[in-house]
């Protein structure tokens, strides 16, 4: 190119700029802006105990036009027992209303805000909201709540402001958000959010805490707690407990703060502000494919919740480590995306599976990996004594518990044959890379098969059409595991 050409086309690139950047300073759309942001929750012992939530935002009309409504999604009134919505726009009152119909099925959980005086550009409202949450029918990753504890998980218990209905209408980010805890005085806390201070009023204390646009929502963990050990540590793995723990926790401890710095170096961190794992009593956490007793964990980005039931195992016992790891993995696979509707088993648990092979051969090597394998292959033939396979990609959280063990045998072991394709770390680096990229979107084994042949560089489009459409295992499979068969016990899936 002489020198012509490149002043000709220096030239048309500025002109491009400017025209881009007047072109910026102007609203393309409707739109509107969070100026501030306030949250507060505050546990009620009850009879019945409850969490009073307020929010409070100013925002401010950043569009091209005026706005006659807001549509703000709101926790669940099922899963979380929400109750008594009050809404108020400049401290008049206001009813809210359904969204039109053709809408609802993707924001479910979304009420419109008529505005009585149309909302003129540049503009400001303050909106604020009012809710309670009482007895949850879901009481597991979303909430928990009993008379002296309760947990919220990351984002879903404050109300989301949404974008107008326009195809380029922005997310009404916020620049920041405040929120506060209120809890009697004898309460631990925990959340994820940089602590602002703490101020005790009468026999409630309350505390301050703040998060940026590029945080990760905030959770909150509290209760009337033991905690163990009483001097820890750096990075030491923490006992929350309605009662003191008889038993020294201390080889338990030491097992899950190295799954989760496992989990952590092969996949990603999660957050910042929560250095090591939390093992959280939480008397309604029940078991999260469907609501039965028993020993059952909840995870949450600061750690896991279990129910008094897992505690009675003992911290000792390999199943309650297995439990709490397995917990761990989920959040990662499970609680951070959103596996699409025919991936929820093959990957919003099988993925976790795979996660505790991964630990399992990071502390025992290859034997850890080989024990899990076959435990696997073991579960799925004896499950295909029981009833006719589904194929992976088609089965739902709703067919018989055979065939969901079935299910989530194959997802492991498709996992295990994805590994030997790819190779660990190929393997590793695209499942975190996936994390990074869909965190808090849907996502399904499309995804899955781009994020690994990015990492790998191969083609697996026949890999995943024999193990996610086809049935059975793949008998090259079998004999590169089945030689080393031993026949060991299998520890039974919490369905």
């Amino acid at each position: 190119m002489n020198r012509s050409s490149r002043r000709s086309l220096a030239t048309a690139i500025a002109f491009l700029g400017a025209l881009c950047s007047a072109a910026c300073a102007v609203p393309l759309a409707p739109a509107y802006r969070i100026v501030k942001e306030s949250q507060e929750v505050r546990f009620v012992p009850g009879p019945p105990p409850e969490l009073q939530v307020r929010a409070h935002f100013t925002l401010e009309n950043s569009g091209n036009s005026e706005l006659t409504f807001i549509d703000v999604i709101f926790p669940n009134e099922r899963a979380y027992g929400r109750r008594g919505l009050r809404v108020e726009i400049d401290g008049r009152g206001i009813t809210p209303v359904n969204l039109p119909w053709e809408y609802q099925q993707d924001q479910p959980n979304a009420l419109r805000l008529p505005l009585d005086v149309p909302w003129q550009r540049k503009q400001r409202r303050e909106l604020a909201v009012e809710y309670g949450f009482v007895s949850p029918e879901d009481a597991g990753g979303r909430i928990t709540l009993s008379a002296e504890s309760f947990h919220l998980g990351p984002g879903g218990w404050f109300p989301q402001p949404q974008p107008p209905r326009h195809a380029l209408a922005p997310y009404p980010v916020r620049p920041r958000m405040s929120y506060t805890v209120r809890v009697p005085s004898d309460f631990l806390v925990l959340s994820d959010g940089a602590r602002k201070g703490a101020r005790k009023d009468g026999a409630e204390t309350e505390y301050r805490f703040e998060v940026r646009s590029a945080d990760l929502p905030p959770y909150v963990v509290a209760g009337h707690y033991s905690e163990w050990p009483q001097k820890r540590g750096e990075r030491s793995t923490v006992f929350w407990t309605m009662q003191p723990l008889k038993e020294d926790a201390g080889a338990a401890a030491e097992r899950i703060r190295g799954a989760w710095e496992i989990l952590e170096k092969e996949f990603g961190p999660l957050g910042k502000n929560t250095a090591v794992p939390h093992v959280v009593e939480s008397p309604t956490v029940r078991g999260h494919f469907v609501a039965e007793d028993g020993p059952a964990a909840a995870s949450f980005p600061g750690g896991v919740l279990v129910n008094p039931a897992a505690l009675s195992l003992g911290s000792t016992s390999e199943r309650f480590v297995e439990l709490v790891t397995h917990a761990l993995a989920r959040r990662w696979f499970d609680e951070e995306m959103a596996p699409a509707p025919q991936a929820v088993l093959g990957m919003g648990e099988g993925l976790p599976e795979y996660a505790v092979m991964v630990v399992e051969e990071a502390r025992d090597g290859a034997a850890g990996r080989q024990r899990r394998v076959l435990r696997y292959l073991n579960e799925y033939d004896a499950a295909a004594k029981e009833t006719p396979e589904k194929p992976l990609g088609a089965i739902a959280m709703s067919d018989p518990a055979a065939a969901r063990r079935m299910g989530l045998a194959k997802a492991a072991l498709f996992y295990a044959a994805l590994e030997d394709a790819c190779g660990p770390g190929p393997m590793r680096t695209g499942l975190a890379q996936m994390v990074a990229r869909l965190r808090g979107r849907d996502t399904g084994y499309d995804a899955l098969r781009s994020a690994l042949e990015e990492s790998s560089g191969r083609n697996l489009a026949e890999l995943f059409r024999v193990w996610v459409n086809g049935k059975g295992i793949p008998k090259e499979f079998r004999e590169r595991y089945a030689p080393h068969a031993t026949g060991q016990g299998n520890t039974p899936w919490n369905f």
